[in-house]
């Protein structure tokens, strides 16, 4: 649905109902389009699962630090100088 903006300041809350159940509106000046209101996308309920396995653990060495080889290889120092 293409809305002028003097249409829109004039029933802002009819098409705040109408995005809400979904719908997007262009919003024009002087019938040209400047800009889009749509809904946004719902959070869901619930927070998402770790990993792909609903079932998945993380097992206590997860959280172990990492030695030092690594941690040298991440900052870009060369073992052997």
């Amino acid at each position: 649905m293409r809305v002028n903006i003097a249409e829109i300041k004039a029933n802002l809350s009819s098409y705040i109902e109408r995005v809400e159940s979904g719908e997007v509106i262009v919003l024009c000046r002087r019938n040209v389009p400047i800009a889009e209101i749509r809904p946004l996308r719902k959070l869901p309920e619930q927070p998402r699962p770790v990993g792909i396995d609903r079932g998945m653990t993380i097992p206590p060495s997860f959280f172990e630090p990492l030695p030092d080889t690594i941690l040298d290889a991440f900052e870009g120092r060369d073992e052997s100088t």
